[in-house]
């Protein structure tokens, strides 16, 4: 079997390393969702990772509330991300774009608009927004016109994400947001046919799936799921009853991989003691399997080399140590990150974590 320090082929990118670099939202773009040159450094200092999965990236100001996060909707956008793409290639590595409807976890404050969802639900915590955190608001129900316009939106951040230099998307369909909502039976409650039953609670990611494959290519799409337990108070009644099927579905498209991010009982957040479905997604989804949450070197080394992943996606490892590939094959010391910078503006805690000879 392969290690973790093998190269792999997902989908049209051949990625030196089986390392990923987890999407982290950082706040380091200006106010009106653009990037900013200080982006371009943070990502080429981790362009050793195998594939870097870029910060959640906004596919319309409607469904981008989180202040200074980027967007990838309108060409000013597409411009200021080529330096951040270009400094990833310049360095040998790869990165790809997810593209991100926030749902019912915006606040309109930051978007300019009421929240939409599948039903009119609120989110169960304040929310973020440029005065700090604000109560939730209900979203409104996304009628078919809506959701019509939606899928044009995806359509448009996957064509722009490809101009502006990336080598692929990552739909982000995870984590209680907009794609997730539709999904799960407790943030779902139509009784059209998006909603009800399993197959019909997938309808919308795989439209949504459907439509980026016919934009830039299945070999250039891939996913993110979160298929266990409450994440943001999104929840499923029967979980394997949806991301099973969910999961097959995205094989039959022939997407480059499939990213699962699965929080356990001692999980940094979304702790959950739900069983862990990677095993039977991974009996139908035949692409390679990326997973993702709070694995250790030695975790990770058994997880792939025993073929139950094919990759692991790091997060909060790659804030601190923009080296951690070297780091996690020469078994360096992993440096630790001030949560307290996660999402400030500037350099400090973004860009000035030292790499090992330093």
């Amino acid at each position: 079997m392969p290690s973790l320090f093998d190269p792999i082929q997902v989908g049209a990118i051949q990625a030196k390393n089986r390392i990923f670099m987890a999407p982290l939202t950082r706040g380091r773009s200006t106010r009106e969702h653009v990037p900013t040159p200080l982006m371009a450094e943070y990502y080429g200092q981790r362009a050793s990772a195998g594939v870097i999965i870029s910060e959640a990236t906004g596919i319309s100001r409607e469904g981008l509330g989180w202040p200074y996060a980027p967007g990838l909707w309108s060409q000013e956008q597409v411009e200021a991300w080529k330096p951040v793409t270009a400094a990833v290639h310049e360095k040998g590595g790869k990165i790809i774009a997810q593209i991100w409807h926030m749902g019912r976890m915006v606040h309109s404050s930051v978007t300019g608009t009421q929240p939409v969802s599948c039903s009119p639900t609120f989110a169960p915590e304040a929310l973020h927004t440029y005065d700090g955190k604000q109560p939730p608001e209900q979203a409104r129900e996304l009628t078919k016109t809506d959701i019509a316009r939606i899928l044009n939106d995806y359509e448009n951040a996957a064509r722009n994400a490809l101009a502006a230099g990336f080598d692929g998307v990552q739909i982000h369909a995870a984590n209680g947001y907009l794609v997730d909502e539709f999904l799960r039976d407790g943030t779902n409650h139509r009784t059209d046919e998006y909603g009800g039953s399993p197959e019909n609670r997938i309808r919308f990611l795989r439209e949504v799936t459907e439509r980026v494959v016919e934009t830039i290519g299945a070999d250039r799409t891939s996913v993110r799921l979160s298929p266990n337990g409450d994440t943001q108070g999104c929840i499923d009644s029967h979980p394997e009853q949806v991301f099973v099927p969910a999961a097959k579905m995205l094989n039959d498209f022939d997407i480059a991989f499939l990213e699962l991010r699965e929080p356990g009982p001692n999980g940094t957040f979304g702790k959950t003691d739900q069983p862990k479905l990677h095993g039977p997604i991974r009996e139908v989804f035949k692409k390679p399997l990326v997973l993702n949450q709070d694995y250790t070197r030695e975790e990770a080394i058994e997880t792939v080399s025993s073929g139950v992943a094919d990759a692991i996606a790091f997060g909060r490892p790659f804030i601190s140590n923009p080296d951690l590939v070297r780091r996690l094959k020469e078994n360096q010391a992993v440096a630790k990150d001030d949560m307290k910078t996660w999402y400030s503006q500037g350099a400090e805690g973004y860009t000035d974590y030292p790499f090992l000879n330093d």
